[in-house]
């Protein structure tokens, strides 16, 4: 491998791995948020508990995935300079303004909240973790601007002195249909990851006969926000993949491999061809879906990969403007199904608990222990489809893109460090990969540590919500 490939594959691997911290802290903080509210309206303290327990888990996933994110950040640096230099002026807006909402916003709010129990007013304790909420979406969007200044670049002008991109018009990188829909979707996605987590965690208890009145509020409430997220996700999706096909067609042709320009278009639902993807063995198809997705209309055409590298040749003169056609159709269908199973896995979750239910009112059954045990294994992978569905979408993202870093403008191949070395890349990818796979370790101890101890007891003279009470001694609750 080269210096590009390496460099690929550690910001392949470094974004990614920070990608599986960000929808959690997105989407956890205000499901906690939820819980807290929900205390402070009703004064039930299942929601208390439910809101120290579930803390405590953002807290840990928070604290380890912040300094995994500062890598993203310092790889430009690195490896890809020459990039740096072009873009700088338009990227650096958007990266100091996500630093500073993730680093103050975040931060500080969830510090008084972690320190502010007994010593807030129980309403500005609350603030706080809705602060934190906020910050984290408002993080999430700037970055997605960012990215999606990438894969449509608005609001520039190219120096004809120095040959960089410099902004003229932050507005419309923040407001550019790309970076609404690709936040939406985003959004709707971290619910959909949170909400398994929550929901997981409570099933496994909940088979286990464990905190059974606390978990099952958990895992109902979890549930329904997969679901509702869920329709997010989809709504999105196929808002995304409209304005996908207008601004990146190569791209979607990518996700269906389609060669030939068709109309109407079939959905390959799975597919078995050769390494290159251009010859079909055996399919299996749903008529007119890629022409609904990409234009909205049953007999939409929808642009073949020969037909858009002419087209690419044309406009951007002779190379090849085809990205990794298995990598893009897999992940592609990798993101939708990890999604969807994680959605129905949900649905299930709702229609178990509510028979459950109707155990519990006296029709004298039993739960078996072997349907439990079940239960138990599969709620300890329902966390893990929608983490596997974010980041195949990622890869798809990105690998859809190629070969432009920013579409149309500047190519992959030109962005890497001219200085940079093979070997150097080696050595920080080791490294990085090192670090990383220590801070999975601690992090899945941790959050594996926390969710088998339950949700904790409540102290009810400590937790009145009162208001401050300045002889209580300082502690971190969790």
């Amino acid at each position: 491998m080269d210096v590009l490939d390496l460099a690929r594959l550690q910001f392949g691997m470094t974004t990614v791995y920070h990608f599986l911290f960000v929808p959690l802290s997105m989407g956890l903080s205000a499901i906690v948020a939820g819980f807290q509210t929900a205390w402070l309206r009703t004064g039930d303290d299942r929601y208390l508990r439910l809101t120290r327990f579930f803390g405590g888990l953002l807290v840990v996933n928070f604290a380890v995935g912040v300094p995994t994110g500062l890598v993203q950040e310092l790889q430009f640096g690195m490896n890809w300079s020459a990039f740096s230099v072009f873009v700088g002026e338009v990227l650096g807006v958007p990266l100091a303004l996500e630093a500073l909402l993730a680093f103050f916003l975040e931060s500080t709010f969830l510090g008084l909240w972690i320190f502010g129990w007994d010593r807030l007013p129980a309403r500005v304790h609350l603030g706080c973790m809705w602060a934190v909420a906020i910050g984290t979406q408002l993080s999430a969007y700037v970055i997605l601007a960012a990215n999606s200044w990438m894969q449509h670049p608005v609001g520039f002008a190219i120096d004809p002195e120095t040959g960089r991109a410099t902004l003229t018009d932050f507005v419309a990188v923040l407001t550019s249909e790309m970076a609404v829909v690709a936040y939406a979707h985003t959004a709707a996605a971290s619910f959909v990851t949170a909400g398994a987590l929550v929901a997981g965690i409570s099933f496994w208890h909940l088979a286990r006969r464990n905190q059974v009145g606390v978990f099952r509020i958990a895992a109902r409430a979890a549930c329904a926000v997969v679901l509702v997220a869920g329709i997010g996700v989809a709504v999105s999706g196929d808002m995304q993949g409209k304005v996908m096909s207008e601004r990146q067609p190569m791209k979607m042709a990518a996700a269906e491999a389609i060669y030939e320009t068709s109309a109407p278009a079939s959905f390959s639902v799975f597919t078995i061809g050769t390494l290159d993807g251009r010859e079909e063995i055996w399919s299996l198809r749903v008529p007119y879906v890629s022409s609904f997705l990409a234009t909205g209309r049953l007999d939409g055409t929808v642009e073949g990969i020969d037909d858009v590298q002419r087209e690419y040749v044309a406009t951007y003169g002779p190379g090849d403007y085809l990205p990794n056609v298995p990598a893009t159709y897999w992940n592609f269908r990798l993101m939708i199904g990890f999604g969807m199973t994680a959605v129905v896995a949900s649905l299930a979750g709702l229609l178990l608990l509510r028979r459950w239910d109707g155990r519990g009112r006296g029709r004298r059954r039993r739960r078996s222990a072997r349907g439990d045990r079940w239960v138990a294994r599969a709620a300890l992978t329902l966390p893990l489809l929608p983490l596997l569905a974010n980041s195949a979408g990622w890869v798809f993202t990105e690998t859809g893109r190629q070969p432009w870093l920013a579409f149309g403008l500047f190519r992959t191949a030109d962005g890497v460090s001219p200085g940079t070395t093979a070997s150097e890349v080696v050595v920080s990818l080791v490294a990085f990969a090192a670090v990383y796979a220590v801070l999975a370790v601690v992090e899945v101890g941790l959050l594996a540590r926390l969710a088998r101890k339950g949700a904790p007891p409540v102290d009810a003279d400590a937790d009145s919500g009162d208001g401050p009470d300045a002889d209580a001694p300082l502690a971190l609750s969790y």
